[in-house]
């Protein structure tokens, strides 16, 4: 083809269109290489603002699209493929829709939209949540929540890496069912929401410390044992002794990697209060443990 006219975008509310007739729109003419590149094809593309009146209830009410290529002196081939877009409404996006840092992830939460009342059996309509990196346009889908009469939501985000920067958007999607394949229409996006997942929260407080002295015919000691601290980020615990009166001074040189400590730096007639304390690979260090205590004979 030595060169092309403009692109007519053909709508119309009947299943199969028969002529274009007044076209909803045109996408202007561009030039054709003189050398085409059989893998590189040109395309294009229209954005169709429907009418109100158009729009509908009925989940079977669709609406079909085809284009016509006309040459330069305006005449076209015929239609395009037709494609069926249906005309049920989409709700408007969330409102207020936020992002928060917590020590189990990002916390999203939003205000949505209460579905029509009268809406058909067949349609619902879920609330979408998308993360991306801000070094990367690599969408991930967070998760979904079914939209309801309860218009306050909120969606936790676990799967994020620590130390990284986040942006989130989310829309309302409206589901058609019964169809093959089941039909969804998306809405408009929320503007994106920016966090640093900055953590800066310590693991779980140890619990269960138990202190027992052994010693006669050997080198006294006190064993510690404590329930493990279950957080995927741990790296450790500390452990702190003191005697009465005396502030807790921590007694290991590294982090101890198993929840059980032996003090053989311990003396006779001696009583001695412990406590623990779990850090993650972070350095974030929890409060210390309840104390246990035990006397060296």
């Amino acid at each position: 083809m030595r060169g092309l006219g403009p692109t007519r975008v053909c709508r119309g509310i009947e299943p199969v269109l028969t002529q274009c007739g007044t076209p909803v729109g045109e996408a202007a003419a561009k030039p054709v290489s003189a050398s085409p590149s059989p893998k590189k094809k040109p395309t294009d593309s229209y954005t169709d603002i429907l009418p109100v009146p158009i729009e509908s209830d009925d989940p079977n009410a669709v609406i079909t699209y085809a284009i016509e290529v006309l040459n330069p002196d305006g005449r076209g081939a015929g239609l395009s493929n037709q494609v069926r877009v249906p005309l049920v409404r989409a709700l408007p996006p969330p409102q207020d829709f936020a992002a928060q840092v917590t020590s189990h992830g990002v916390v999203l939460t939003w205000t949505g939209n209460a579905p029509p009342a009268d809406a058909a059996q067949a349609v619902h309509y879920v609330y979408r949540v998308h993360r991306r990196p801000v070094d990367s346009q690599q969408q991930t889908l967070t998760g979904e929540v079914p939209a309801g009469s309860e218009r306050s939501q909120t969606l936790t985000d676990s799967s994020i890496e620590w130390e990284k920067t986040y942006e989130y958007r989310a829309e309302t999607v409206t589901v058609i069912s019964g169809k093959t394949p089941e039909v969804q229409v998306e809405g408009d996006d929320t503007p994106e929401v920016k966090v640093f997942a900055d953590d800066i929260f310590p693991p779980a407080v140890p619990s269960g410390l138990q202190a027992v002295f052994s010693g006669p015919g050997q080198q006294a000691f006190i064993d510690l044992i404590w329930a493990p601290v279950t957080d995927v980020d741990l790296d450790g615990y500390n452990v702190y002794r003191h005697e009465g009166g005396a502030a807790p001074v921590k007694v290991n040189a590294e982090l101890v990697k198993t929840p059980a400590y032996r003090d053989a730096a311990v003396m006779s007639g001696k009583s001695y209060l412990y406590s623990v304390s779990a850090v993650d690979v972070r350095g974030n260090e929890s409060a210390r443990s309840e104390e246990a205590g035990e006397r060296v004979p």
